[in-house]
C-alpha cells in the first residue's frame, strides 16, 4: 500500500501555479509547434499472425518432431513450467512462442540510453506463504540470504529507490499515490475508513481456515460466504458502504486499472477489494517499497531463462491441437520459414491465454468466451529535460490525478546515474471502455499522431512544455493486455472448468485462469501444471 503525505501551499507555490494556469491557454498551439520533428513508432504484439487462426490456412505439414514435454506459450506461466520441469530433472522439453521474443506481459526492450518494461514493471514483496516463489528469487539472486528470524533479506539495489511514489493534484506534487493534498476533512475521513475496511478483508479466513483474500488465488479459501461480492461492480459496492468521495473513487478506480485494466464501474467488487486486501505485508508491515529493475519484470523473465534455459522456438503459431490415445498432436505454423510441423508429445503444457485456446480446442469455444481482456498501451519515452514542477521531485512512479493515462514509471530511476539526461519514461495507459472490443479497435485504428497528441496531451497536465522537450516516442500496444476480472468471472464454474486437465495428457497454465493478470498467479500456475504433467 502506498501512502502519502499532506501538503501546505506557501507564497512561493502559489505563485509558481499561477504562471502555469495563466499561460496553459497556450498549450494547443505550442504542442504542435514543438512535436513536429520527434522520432513516433508504433510497435506491439504480433496480432497479425495471432489473427491467422480466425481463417486457418496454413501449409500443410512438412514434418514430425516427437518430444516428451511441449510448452506452448512463452510467458511468465510458459517460462515457469519449464523452471519447474527442471527443477524436477527434466530437460527434454521444448517451448514454443508465437512472438520473437519470450516474456508475454513482461517483455522489456532497450534503447542507447535505458532499459525499459513493454508490460510489467514491478513485483510487490511476496506474501511469505509464496515459498516457491522466495525459492526462486534465491536463485535469482535477488533475496541473498534469511535473517536468524527467517525474514528474506532482499538486494538492496532490486528494491524501489526513494522516492518511490508521487501524484499530480491540484497543480502540486505530493508525496505517494492516495490523494490527500489540498482534499476536505471529509474526503480523508472516507479514505481512512476505506483502508481500515481493506484491512479487515485482508485478515478474513474462510471455513477451512484459509484466507479469503490471497496471492496467489490458488492459495485462497474456497469455503467462504462473499462469493456474492464478485456479483457487483466496485463502484456498486462502495456506494452500498456509503462512499461518497470523488477523490476516493479516482484513486480506487485508478487502482483497478492499473492491476485489471477495468475500472471501478467494470471490475467486481470482490476482485476491487483482492486489490487491497491480498498482499499480507507480513514480513515488512511499514515497508510499501517493490522489486523493479529498469526493465521491469523484464529481469524476472531473464531469471527464469537463465535457470530453465529452456530450448525454444519463436515466431511460431500453434494453430490446431489433436488428442490421441497415448499422444497429443500439436500443428505449429514457423511464420519465418512459412512451413508447418506436427509436435507429437506425451504431455502438453498448454500456456495460451483463452482466446488462443478457443481456436486451439474447439470443445473449449463456449468457455472462453466469457474471458474478457484489456487492451493496453505503453509507450516509452526519451527527453532531454523535465520542465519545472512544484512539490516532491521525481520519483520511480509518477501518477496525475484527472488524467486519461496511469501515470509513468521514470525507468532509469533504478539507476546509479538516476538523474541525468536523457530521461526515459514508460507512460501506461488502459482502454477500460464497457465495450473491450470497441477499446481493442481503437487502439489499432488510431494513427501515430492521434496516440503521440493523446499521450502528449496527458502529460502535459502536469508537465506543462514536454512536448518541446520529447526527442522520440514508441506506442507499445497490447490488443489483449490482461485478463480482466469483471462482474461474475472468478466465482463463475466456467473460471473452474477452465482449469481442468484434459485427461491426463493437457495441462493447463495462464494467469486469466485466476482471473487477475499478476505474476504471482502466472508463476504458480506454471508450477502446478508442470507438477501434474510429471507425477
Amino acid at each position: 500500500m502506498k501512502s502519502g503525505v499532506k501538503y501546505k501551499w506557501n507564497r512561493r507555490d502559489f505563485l509558481k501555479a499561477s504562471v502555469l494556469f495563466a499561460i496553459s491557454t497556450q498549450f494547443i498551439q505550442a504542442c504542435k509547434r514543438g512535436t513536429n520533428k520527434l522520432f513516433l513508432k508504433l510497435t506491439g504484439t504480433n496480432h497479425i499472425l495471432g489473427h491467422r487462426l480466425r481463417f486457418p490456412d496454413f501449409p500443410k505439414p512438412s514434418n514430425e518432431i516427437h518430444i516428451p514435454y511441449l510448452i506452448l506459450g512463452g510467458g511468465i506461466a510458459g517460462l515457469s513450467a519449464a523452471y519447474q520441469l527442471k527443477n524436477k530433472g527434466i530437460s527434454d522439453f521444448l517451448l514454443i512462442e508465437m512472438e520473437d521474443k519470450l516474456g508475454g506481459n513482461s517483455k522489456s526492450s532497450e534503447n542507447k540510453h535505458s532499459k525499459y518494461p513493454l508490460g510489467a514493471h514491478y513485483l510487490p514483496i511476496p506474501n511469505a506463504s509464496n515459498k516457491e516463489l522466495y525459492t526462486f528469487l534465491e536463485k535469482a539472486k535477488i533475496v541473498t540470504g534469511w535473517t536468524e528470524d527467517q525474514t528474506p533479506i532482499f538486494d538492496e539495489e532490486q528494491l524501489s529507490f526513494a522516492p518511490q511514489s508521487r501524484l499530480f493534484i491540484h497543480n502540486y506534487w505530493q508525496s505517494g499515490v492516495i490523494p490527500e493534498y489540498g482534499l476536505e476533512e471529509d474526503d480523508l475521513k472516507q479514505t481512512q475508513r476505506f483502508l481500515s475496511q481493506m484491512q479487515h478483508f485482508s485478515s478474513l479466513k474462510g471455513r477451512d481456515d484459509k484466507f479469503v483474500f490471497d496471492i496467489p488465488t490458488l492459495f485462497a479459501s474456497e469455503a467462504h460466504d462473499f462469493w456474492d461480492l464478485d456479483e457487483i461492480t466496485m463502484a456498486e459496492w462502495m456506494k452500498k458502504e456509503g462512499y461518497s468521495s470523488k477523490y476516493l473513487f479516482d484513486y480506487v478506480n485508478y487502482a483497478c486499472r492499473d492491476d485489471f485494466g477495468t475500472g471501478v464501474n467494470n471490475s467486481s467488487a470482490f476482485a476491487g477489494i483482492h486489490y487491497f486486501s491480498s498482499r499480507k505485508h507480513d514480513y515488512f508491515p511499514n515497508d510499501d517499497r517493490v522489486l523493479t529493475w529498469q526493465e521491469g519484470n523484464g529481469r524476472l523473465v531473464e531469471k527464469l531463462m537463465e535457470i530453465a534455459n529452456p530450448t525454444s522456438i519463436k515466431n511460431s503459431l500453434a494453430y490446431k491441437i489433436e488428442q490421441e490415445k497415448d499422444i497429443v498432436k500439436v500443428y505449429v505454423y514457423d511464420s519465418k520459414t512459412n512451413k508447418s510441423t506436427i509436435y507429437t508429445t506425451k504431455k502438453l503444457i498448454n500456456c495460451c491465454p483463452q482466446f488462443v485456446n478457443q481456436y486451439l480446442i474447439p470443445e473449449r469455444k463456449e468457455l472462453s468466451k466469457h474471458c474478457q481482456y484489456a487492451p493496453w498501451l505503453v509507450a516509452s519515452i526519451v527527453l532531454d529535460e523535465f520542465p519545472a514542477s512544484i512539490g516532491e521531485s521525481l520519483s520511480w512512479d509518477n501518477v496525475i490525478y484527472g488524467a486519461k493515462g496511469l501515470g509513468y514509471i521514470y525507468n532509469q530511476h533504478q539507476s546509479v546515474a538516476q538523474f541525468k539526461s536523457p530521461f526515459v519514461l514508460s507512460y501506461y495507459h488502459s482502454l477500460d471502455g464497457k465495450d473491450l472490443k470497441k477499446e481493442r479497435q481503437k487502439l489499432y485504428d488510431w494513427t501515430e499522431e492521434q496516440w503521440k497528441d493523446f499521450i502528449i496531451k496527458d502529460l502535459s497536465i502536469a508537465h506543462y512544455g514536454i512536448e518541446k522537450h520529447i526527442s522520440s516516442i514508441e506506442v507499445y500496444r497490447l490488443g489483449h493486455g490482461m485478463i480482466s476480472p469483471v462482474p461474475g468471472y472468478l466465482s463463475s464454474s466456467i473460471r473452474k472448468d477452465l482449469t481442468k486437465p484434459i485427461g491426463n495428457q493437457i495441462f493447463f497454465a495462464h494467469s486469466d485462469l485466476s482471473g487477475l493478470s499478476l505474476f504471482e498467479e502466472a508463476f504458480y500456475r506454471g508450477i502446478q501444471a508442470a507438477d501434474y504433467a510429471v507425477i
